[in-house]
């Protein structure tokens, strides 16, 4: 695993692919009151890109850029979170998206445990470590520990989604999962908009 620190954006011309692992990293799980803090980014080649943000600085056009593109699928585990942060900090819908959390709900039935270490150690016979999960990611200087942490967060998601894709397509919900991606960016202005809790759709 290789780990590159960036700060403020993306450098020109850095190309990763069809297909881009990321998470996000912030000050706490609310988007209207924590900010953000770290985009992690990789292309399922053991290489992170860690694009580290100062408060108030969000003007990062190449990330943005590459958020928006039509032609680069965007890899999430609970894309709602990180859909919703970026939308409020860097002011881009991103999209298209894969979820795996939600592909997790969609095929793992016989479990209610859909965390990205539960998918690691199930799937990959990976056991992940969640001991920075609440660190302090809003410091200017991150620890080696941190960056490692934010890392392996991307790194394994492409092998997820093979082995969920394979999953869906065999219970036959490779279409509402589509669906349910597609959704995605409009879950997440919900909840920007204050709709976190209430089911707008219920009676």
């Amino acid at each position: 695993m290789t780990v590159t620190l960036h700060q403020g954006d993306l450098p020109d011309g850095l190309a990763l692919g069809p297909i881009v692992a990321i998470d996000t990293e912030t000050m706490g799980l609310r988007p209207v009151r924590d900010r953000l803090c770290l985009v992690q980014l990789s292309a399922g080649d053991g290489h992170a890109h860690l694009v580290q943000f100062a408060p108030g600085a969000y003007d990062a056009p190449n990330l943005a850029r590459l958020l928006a593109d039509p032609d680069t699928l965007k890899l999430f585990h609970f894309a709602r979170f990180d859909v919703a942060m970026l939308q409020a900090f860097l002011g881009v819908v991103t999209a298209p998206v894969y979820c795996t959390k939600i592909a997790s709900k969609l095929t793992r039935t016989y479990t209610d445990r859909h965390g990205l270490k539960d998918l690691c150690r199930e799937l990959l016979g990976l056991d992940m470590s969640k001991q920075q999960q609440s660190s302090d990611w809003g410091a200017a200087e991150l620890t080696a520990e941190q960056l490692v942490y934010a890392a392996s967060d991307v790194l394994h998601l492409h092998a997820l989604k093979e082995r969920l894709d394979v999953m869906l397509a065999r219970e036959g919900r490779s279409g509402i999962a589509a669906s349910c991606f597609g959704f995605l960016g409009t879950r997440a202005a919900l909840d920007l908009v204050g709709y976190a809790e209430e089911d707008i759709f219920a009676h």
